[in-house]
């Protein structure tokens, strides 16, 4: 069973309006006068970082990765839960999670720790938010002739893993922090969630994602591939696009409106007449080559 399939499997069983078809990044929950968003995302060893990295940027992506969530919502962080599961480094662990904890002034509420000798680390973390504009933002509100936007580069993080894996990262001019510790959002998404049609965090990479806005909103996605600010070599244009980790904030908004923020335009919402969520360059994406990371 693919991804896909399985978020598909469970959408009878998530039939509670907060929970958005399953087709958001998070849950959006009213109570009372509060709207709470809430997200869950994890990270598992050799797959979402190297095996042996430092587990102080272990905890950090963790964390932001979660918040990047929040900052599609134009959520503001009120705490985490953080699922643990023991082994080695675990001080390095604190250490990062104290570190990227107060830099967001987000508090730790609580969470679970396991112990599973012998097999691959995972890691969980749930964070929750409360909306500073309602309703918050989803992917499926961009309409045709609405501009698509992008607050800066792609590309950066495949660079910065291509680079530790080859030993290089920061020892040969190479920074590799956008990988390693990924900076959310938070404050842009909270400034353009009263104004975009749809949002959503780069996680799985940009053409993927964009696709998802697609689908969400029943439109096409046209793509300027050159118009897309990337932080690789030229000749890895085509790579960024489709790389994942750079969180940068991928949003609609009506075309006569600018941005209340930096930000690039990449391309244009079209009516779907058939050929599907996205087009890079005014052609269907090919079909043996993914546009994203798919688990």
């Amino acid at each position: 069973m693919t991804e896909a399939d399985f978020i598909a499997a469970l959408r009878h069983i998530a039939d509670t309006p907060a929970a958005r078809g399953l087709a958001d990044d998070c849950a959006v929950l009213d109570i009372g006068n509060e709207t709470l968003v809430l997200t869950h995302d994890s990270l598992a060893e050799g797959v979402h970082y190297l095996l042996g990295h430092d587990m102080a940027d272990v905890a950090w992506k963790l964390v932001a990765s979660n918040l990047s969530d929040l900052a599609a919502k134009g959520a503001k962080p009120i705490g985490v839960l953080l699922g643990f599961m023991l082994g080695d480094n675990d001080t390095r662990f604190i250490e990062g999670l104290t570190e990227i904890l107060a830099a967001y002034d987000v508090p730790l509420l609580g969470g679970d720790t396991i112990s599973a000798p012998g097999s691959h680390r995972v890691f969980g973390l749930t964070a929750l938010g409360t909306a500073t504009h309602c309703p918050p933002p989803s992917r499926s509100g961009a309409q045709p002739g609405d501009a698509i936007w992008i607050t800066g580069p792609v590309g950066g993080a495949m660079m910065g893993l291509e680079a530790l894996r080859a030993g290089a990262g920061n020892g040969a001019g190479i920074d590799s922090t956008a990988y390693r510790r990924p900076i959310p959002l938070l404050a842009e998404g909270q400034a353009l969630a009263p104004v975009v049609t749809a949002m959503m965090d780069v996680s799985d990479g940009l053409l993927l994602d964009a696709s998802r806005i697609g689908t969400a909103s029943g439109v096409t996605m046209a793509i300027e591939s050159k118009a897309v600010p990337i932080a690789a070599p030229e000749d890895r244009r085509a790579d960024a696009l489709r790389w994942g980790d750079d969180y940068q904030l991928l949003f609609t908004m009506p075309a006569e409106l600018t941005p209340p923020l930096s930000a690039v335009r990449i391309g244009t919402v079209e009516r779907d007449h058939g050929d599907g969520p996205l087009l890079i360059d005014g052609r269907v994406p090919a079909a043996d080559r993914p546009s994203g990371y798919l688990h």
